[in-house]
């Protein structure tokens, strides 16, 4: 997994198809705007992007500028993960095969990683491409890694969108996310629903992040 940064606190990751919103909730659970970069272009995301949380002052000077900073980093610091989506990006087969590959090799293989949260848009349920990565997650991750099914959009769901009614899902959609989860192998899987606009689910999810500060 070379480039990858060192393996020196928890990890968590979100993964998706193009477009489900993987960078809008990225900047919603931490409260920042523009963190990650979204676009109405659906396959903007084309790197794995390391986003670190609760880091030591100055640390981006040391990431960015290879400066040597003698403080110690925070012990509840971790690191998001945001990585390219699959399904829309138009990029060649063969870097899309790459992709697929390190993803793979870093959910198995990453000895930090504590939390995988699988984004599925909570208007359609799971494309095919959705439950092929069930499927492998179910194959291939360590029992230390918490795999979590984030329904995402949940506010288009709802006519104008209340702190009473953030957001919701369908009884279809959601037996078809049941479905798809019973058939690969990830039934136990704990599923969330947000909305990177409404900011519903924020909460729940830093209920599992904070397993990846903890470490």
């Amino acid at each position: 997994m070379d480039g990858c940064p060192d393996a020196d606190r928890g990890e968590v990751v979100f993964i998706g198809r193009s477009n489900v919103g993987k960078s809008s909730l990225v900047n919603m659970i931490t409260n920042r705007k523009s963190l990650a970069f979204t676009s109405k272009r659906p396959g903007k995301t084309q790197q794995f992007n390391y986003f670190a949380v609760n880091d030591k002052p100055g640390r981006e000077k040391e990431v960015k500028y290879g400066d040597v900073l003698e403080t110690e980093k925070d012990m509840d610091s971790f690191y998001i993960v945001d990585v390219p989506g699959f399904g829309y990006a138009k990029v060649p087969d063969k870097l899309r095969r790459q992709w697929s590959l390190f993803l793979e090799e870093y959910a198995a293989n990453r000895k930090t990683l504590r939390v995988v949260f699988h984004l599925i848009d909570a208007r359609h349920g799971p494309t095919d491409e959705d439950q092929n990565i069930m499927h492998q997650m179910g194959e291939i991750l360590p029992s230390v890694v918490k795999y979590v099914i984030v329904l995402t959009k949940a506010d288009k769901n709802v006519k104008g969108p209340s702190p009473k009614n953030s957001g919701k899902v369908s009884e279809g959609v959601m037996n078809l996310v049941e479905k798809a989860m019973l058939e690969n192998n990830v039934k136990n899987a704990p599923i969330l629903l947000t909305s990177a606009e409404t900011k519903l689910g924020r909460d729940e999810m830093w209920k599992y992040m904070k397993t990846a500060a903890e470490l």
